[in-house]
């Protein structure tokens, strides 16, 4: 008897994670999350829905499967008033998600027999029942939602597994752990083309258009909410310090690169799986060497628009350190871009003084003393005095 090879769930989520950040094209992107899942679980079928924000609707993007078993060609819209949308959109719905991450047409029955949950004069019982005969008219078996920012950005919809046995909690966690990094990756691609329709148009349109896509993060990653922007404007004010005090000189154009790749510096944990991202305990050796690839992956995702070629510094070495022992590359000393020596900068202090799960946040004086314990290690001397100096100044 041939010996089923076991899938290592977590490797497959961070390979995934890592290939959908290399993707701009909206419609490959779902085209390649539906043929990898239908291909390792292998189900007889898959298929995504996609929010167009233009017909307010829902729409079937792509289906794999053989003919007469996938979804229906016919069945290409899911309005507001579709079972499976209202069940996934609606919030007072949402608990039928919370401990699978998947609504399954075999817990049905279930479901109906739970007089907890028909009894509370809702609609229910009938709504799941509509469900059930949508699911059954589509052939699907379950159904995961991907959410953005809380809002319904997508939906798997799932045959059968080939062997017929039903799907196990860790498949499903999968699936859910996909379902929400594709929406973030297909969110992204949606908001590169966007950006490089923009930065056709006028230079102004171009800004507006990175400051979108740069807060994409931080629908991720739900411990650094306003992070960014707070970085950029510590990084921009140290810079003017900088100017102020004689230590560097520098035009409008470096402000500019600076302000870009602040709004950028962390754009590579798109590619980060949520489990390592928002992990509320201590990061072990291997997940720690996935993190850092996250200015790589900023590169990598960035490096097609061409306004962005002076920012890369940043977004690639904002975690180098003056003495070497930093990453990507272990750069040294001058040989670290000032545009990321003044990110490091901003960036650490930001953290510093911001709760984590791990830890509570420290004052604004007790970062500014770390950060001068750590000049010229850890941090170029030049910005880490700016920000001293900014401190004392009482403009932090």
């Amino acid at each position: 008897m041939k010996t089923k090879h076991k899938i290592d769930y977590k490797k497959e989520l961070e390979a995934a994670s890592h290939g959908m950040i290399m993707i701009h094209d909206p419609k490959l992107l779902i085209k390649l999350i539906i043929r990898m899942i239908v291909s390792k679980v292998q189900l007889q079928h898959g298929g995504m829905l996609l929010y167009d924000d233009v017909r307010d609707t829902y729409v079937l993007k792509i289906t794999r499967g053989p003919s007469g078993i996938k979804i229906p060609e016919g069945f290409t819209r899911f309005d507001h008033d579709s079972p499976v949308i209202r069940l996934l959109r609606e919030k007072e719905y949402r608990f039928l998600t919370i401990n699978k991450n998947a609504i399954l047409v075999e817990d049905l029955n279930k479901m109906l027999w739970q007089e907890s949950l028909m009894s509370n004069g809702n609609g229910l019982k009938e709504l799941l029942h509509k469900f059930g005969d949508q699911m059954q008219m589509i052939n699907a078996a379950a159904c995961v939602p991907a959410y953005y920012k809380d809002k319904l950005l997508a939906v798997l919809l799932l045959g059968s597994k080939r062997d017929g046995t039903p799907f196990k909690q860790e498949e499903l966690d999968f699936f859910a752990a996909l379902a929400s990094d594709a929406a973030m990756a297909i969110r992204n691609a949606q908001l590169f083309e966007d950006l490089k329709a923009e930065s056709r148009k006028n230079h102004d349109l171009f800004i507006r258009a990175t400051i979108v896509l740069g807060s994409t993060i931080e629908a991720k990653d739900k411990y650094t909410h306003g992070h960014t922007e707070r970085v950029t404007n510590y990084a921009t004010a140290v810079a003017r310090q900088m100017v102020a005090n004689g230590t560097a000189q520098f035009d409008e154009a470096f402000f500019e690169n600076l302000y870009l790749a602040g709004i950028f510096h962390d754009i590579g944990k798109i590619g980060i799986p949520e489990a390592i991202l928002n992990k509320p305990s201590k990061l072990t050796d291997e997940e720690f060497e996935v993190i850092k690839q996250h200015p790589i992956h900023g590169v990598e995702i960035l490096r097609p628009l061409s306004e962005l070629t002076e920012s890369l510094d940043g977004v690639l070495h904002h975690h180098e350190r003056h003495d070497g022992a930093g990453y990507p590359h272990g750069l040294k000393g001058d040989d670290v871009p000032m545009v990321a020596s003044i990110i490091a900068v901003a960036d650490t202090f930001d953290a510093m003084i911001t709760d984590r799960p791990y830890r509570r946040a420290n004052s604004k004086k007790d970062a500014i003393e770390e950060i001068k314990r750590c000049s010229g290690m850890q941090f170029n001397p030049i910005p880490a005095v700016a920000i001293v100096q900014l401190f004392d100044a009482g403009k932090l």
